[in-house]
C-alpha cells in the first residue's frame, strides 16, 4: 500500500498504436516519474486487463490499475480470476478501480439493462462482496482433489491488502452519496470525480464539477470514513491541463471544448482542472492538498506531457 500522505501521480490510456509504440509510451511515462497507468472500461478503448499486464511487461515500477470498472459489465467468479492473474502477470502492480457506471449508451450497445443509479450501486457493493468472498476462500472446492492430484496451487492475487487483507487496493469512484459512502467504507482509495451529471440531460452528459462540489464531495466522504478518513488515500481526476500565461483565455477555449457548462471562473477554480504556468498548478495541487486531502492525482493521456514538468515541481517543493 502507499503512503497515503505522499503524493501519487498517474495517467491512463485510451488507445492503442501497436505494441511496440505501446511498450515505448509505457517506458517514457515511468520515466517521466509516474505511479501508475490506468486504463478505463470503456467501449471502443482499450480493454483493460490485457493492457495493464503488457505495461507491466514493458516497465520495472510503474504500476497499473482499472479506472475504473462499470460493476454491472462484470459478474463477480470471472471478474476475480481477471483480477487474480493481472496481479500475478504484473507482479502484485494492481489497483482495482471499481464503480456503478454512468454511460447509458454503452450498456445499451453492449446489451446490458440500464438500471436506475440506486441498483447499479447495489450491483456495485454485490461486485466487491463477491470478489471478497472468493480472493478470501482459497480456490474453489471442487477443484480441492484436482489440485491435490497435480500439486497445483489455486489462482490468487498476489497482493493481500484491499478487500481486507486478501487481494489487491481497492479503488472506488464516483460522485453520488451511495457510491462515495461505499468508497469511505470499502476502499483503499477514494476517486472523487470531476464530471457530474448535468440534470435534465441524458445519462453521460456531464459538466466539469465546481471547488465548492469537491469542497462537499470530500466533505460528505470523510464524515462517513470517519477514523478511516486519515488512513485513505484520496484521488482525484484532472479532465484538462493547460500550460499558459493567459489562464482567463485558455479557460474561455476550455468552455467553448466542454460547453457554457460552468463559467470561467469556476473552471479556473476546480481541482479538476489545472490551467497556467507550470509553478502556478504546482502551488494549486500543493493548496488543494491541504483543502481537500488529494495526494493521488491522475491525468487523461493527452496530457502526460504537458503534466509533467507540474509532477516534477510538486515533488521538489513538497512532495
Amino acid at each position: 500500500m502507499a503512503d497515503v500522505n505522499e503524493f501519487r501521480f498517474a495517467t491512463n490510456v485510451f488507445t492503442l498504436e501497436s505494441a511496440g509504440a505501446f511498450a515505448g509510451r509505457c517506458r517514457r511515462i515511468e520515466a517521466l516519474g509516474y505511479d501508475t497507468l490506468f486504463a478505463a472500461d470503456h467501449l471502443g478503448v482499450v480493454a483493460p486487463f490485457p493492457t495493464l499486464v503488457a505495461a507491466a511487461q514493458a516497465t520495472e515500477r510503474l504500476r497499473v490499475g482499472t479506472l475504473v470498472l462499470n460493476a454491472p459489465f462484470w459478474n463477480s467468479e470471472l471478474l476475480a480470476r481477471d483480477v487474480a492473474t493481472t496481479d500475478v502477470l504484473t507482479g502484485g502492480r494492481l489497483e482495482l478501480g471499481l464503480g456503478a457506471g454512468h454511460m447509458k449508451w454503452e450498456f445499451d450497445e453492449a446489451g446490458i439493462g440500464w438500471d436506475p443509479i440506486g441498483r447499479r450501486v447495489d450491483r456495485l457493493e454485490a461486485l466487491i462482496e463477491g470478489l471478497g468472498r472468493r480472493f478470501a476462500e482459497g480456490g474453489y472446492p471442487q477443484q480441492a482433489e484436482l489440485r491435490a492430484g497435480l500439486d497445483l496451487a489455486p489462482l490468487q492475487p498476489v497482493q493481500r491488502c484491499g478487500f481486507g487483507g486478501t487481494g489487491p487496493p481497492l479503488l472506488i469512484g464516483g460522485t453520488g452519496d451511495r457510491v462515495l459512502q461505499l468508497a469511505a467504507e470499502r476502499a483503499d482509495i477514494v476517486g472523487v470525480a470531476g464530471a457530474v451529471q448535468v440534470p435534465g440531460q441524458a445519462p453521460g452528459v456531464l459538466r466539469i464539477a465546481t471547488a465548492a462540489e469537491a469542497d462537499e464531495r470530500v466533505r460528505f466522504a470523510r464524515e462517513r470514513a470517519g477514523a478511516r478518513a486519515d488512513r485513505l488515500e484520496w484521488q482525484v481526476l484532472v479532465q484538462a491541463v493547460v500550460v499558459t500565461d493567459d489562464r482567463e483565455a485558455a479557460a474561455r477555449a476550455l468552455l467553448e471544448r466542454f460547453g457554457p457548462m460552468t463559467s470561467v471562473e469556476e473552471l479556473l477554480d476546480t481541482p479538476f482542472a489545472l490551467i497556467g504556468t507550470v509553478e502556478r498548478m504546482a502551488d494549486q495541487v500543493l493548496r488543494d492538498r491541504d483543502r481537500y486531502g488529494f495526494t493521488y492525482y491522475t491525468v487523461h493521456g493527452p496530457y502526460l506531457e504537458a503534466f509533467a514538468p507540474v509532477l516534477e515541481r510538486v515533488r521538489t517543493l513538497g512532495g
